[in-house]
């Protein structure tokens, strides 16, 4: 098996070792084997990256831009392949694969078009004779740090605007999906990235991602994961005065009121809480349900259960796809046992599946009767795992919700437009969905929470500009 290399200053290099890509849903299949850098190979990445810097952030704008062009049509023509990569490697279902693919190239594209709206402002000094300019610059090299349930979407929409306002990049994907990651670099060099500009590091966060975050080259930090390794990462970028964003945990609530939609209600918990297996910083795990509803939907929701398909991802008729791995199923399982002992009533799933391959499947639990203190619903369990609070009325429902560390996503269904206008204003998180899943943004519009989820500036859209550049004010006289 060819082993697949990492990229640094514009050449395809061996690794330090070497490790195995397996596939969550099949672990006789390998999906290849990939070399894992060591600290010497990330600093040297990072060397690249900085010697690269002052040409890149000149280079003209026109030729930014159709270099992310390309890159997103190469993404785009390649989707399907890309998808059934992304399938074997996560577990995500292929339809979902094949959709995260294409947002990827969306991204880039989008881009390609943002890098030629960056405004500054002319304004007239208070003292005669002088104008003040306002400006935006690319911020340097940007050590990038992504998780492993969204493995290339996640990395697309870092690298993408980090390249659009001229920043050098220095990736490292989570170990458990290096085959995306690697795909993605291949289709950047494809383009014609110039040597330095971008490089690939695949290895463990404790080696590759550690001299990153703390290499005095290295002038922003953008991570994705959990929340322990981003304080860890803030705390050594603010003690260097690096800039950082983070995006971390969630525990999102989906509000169902006595007069929503029953079917609208339970597509949008089943959708949040269970597709993609649950492994989504959005997905909605708290479902906060009105005492005149309640009964109706918990029994409409272990209907809709019954009827999903748990298998194989790269089958067009499953549903849900394998967690990651045994030690995220065994965390799954674990707080599936934490929440009956706590007086939770599992009336559906919860336990691991023996299928046709050898794989970590999990069948979808649903949890019942619990109340805010219980562990389910204070920790993350980024698993295909949801509990059922009940609420007295639409303030008690907002109140739970509320009751979080996190604030990253919340939804309500509801019909009452009252309602879903108060609650838009009044949910602690940095999105907000009425009437549709928690877990869903479109790639144009920020991304990010409150609270324990997020810090620093959005990701996506026109905002992220406000992390990959540094603004600059200059004077004239007249």
């Amino acid at each position: 098996m060819t082993i697949k290399r990492n990229y640094i200053a514009g050449e395809w290099v061996e690794g330090s070792g070497t490790t195995r890509n397996i596939n969550p849903a099949d672990t006789s299949d390998i999906v290849g084997e990939y070399a894992t850098a060591d600290a010497e190979q990330a600093r040297a990445a990072i060397a690249a990256a900085y010697a690269a810097f002052p040409a890149w952030s000149q280079a003209g704008i026109q030729q930014r831009s159709e270099l992310l062009d390309r890159i997103g049509q190469k993404i785009l023509d390649r989707k399907q392949e890309l998808g059934e990569l992304l399938a074997r490697e996560e577990g995500k279902s292929l339809s979902e694969a094949i959709g995260e693919v294409g947002r990827a190239g969306q991204i880039f594209k989008y881009f390609s078009g943002e890098v030629l709206q960056l405004r500054g402002d002319i304004q007239p000094s208070v003292r005669p004779g002088l104008e003040a300019s306002v400006t935006r610059e690319a911020l340097g090299v940007i050590g990038m740090i992504t998780p492993w349930n969204f493995p290339i979407a996640i990395p697309a929409w870092k690298i993408a605007p980090a390249l659009a306002y001229g920043n050098c990049v220095v990736f490292k994907p989570a170990e458990l999906v290096p085959g995306s990651a690697h795909a993605l670099t291949e289709i950047i060099v494809e383009a014609g990235i110039p040597a330095g500009v971008f490089n690939l590091v695949m290895g463990p966060g404790r080696v590759v991602g550690d001299t990153i975050v703390n290499d005095k080259c290295v002038d922003g930090i953008s991570f994705t994961g959990s929340v322990n390794t981003g304080r860890n990462i803030a705390a050594a970028a603010v003690g260097r005065m690096a800039k950082v964003q983070l995006e971390m945990g969630g525990k999102n609530p989906l509000v169902v009121l006595d007069d929503a939609d029953l079917d609208t209600a339970v597509e949008c918990a089943v959708n949040g809480a269970y597709f993609s297996t649950g492994q989504r910083c959005t997905a909605s795990s708290r479902l906060i349900v009105t005492e005149g509803i309640y009964d109706r939907f918990v029994e409409a929701v272990l209907e809709r259960l019954k009827t999903l398909k748990i298998g194989n991802p790269l089958n067009p008729e499953t549903h849900i796809g394998p967690v990651v791995d045994e030690r995220q199923l065994q965390q799954n399982l674990k707080y599936v046992e934490i929440a009956k002992e706590e007086g939770g009533n599992l009336v559906f799933g919860g336990e691991q599946l023996q299928l046709e391959t050898d794989g970590f499947f999990q069948q979808p639990a649903l949890i019942i009767d619990t109340t805010p203190e219980m562990r389910i619903n204070r920790e993350e369990v980024f698993g295909p795992v949801a509990s059922v609070i009940k609420a007295r009325d639409y303030e008690h429902a907002l109140e739970l919700a509320n009751d979080t560390e996190f604030g990253l996503s919340a939804g309500i269904v509801t019909q009452s437009l009252k309602h879903a206008t108060h609650f838009k204003r009044h949910a602690q998180a940095g999105m907000v969905m009425v009437n549709v899943p928690t877990a869903g943004v479109d790639y144009h519009v920020p991304f990010g929470g409150r609270k324990g989820s997020s810090y620093g500036s959005r990701e996506q859209g026109s905002y992220a500009r406000e992390f990959y550049t540094t603004v600059k004010t200059a004077y004239t006289s007249a």
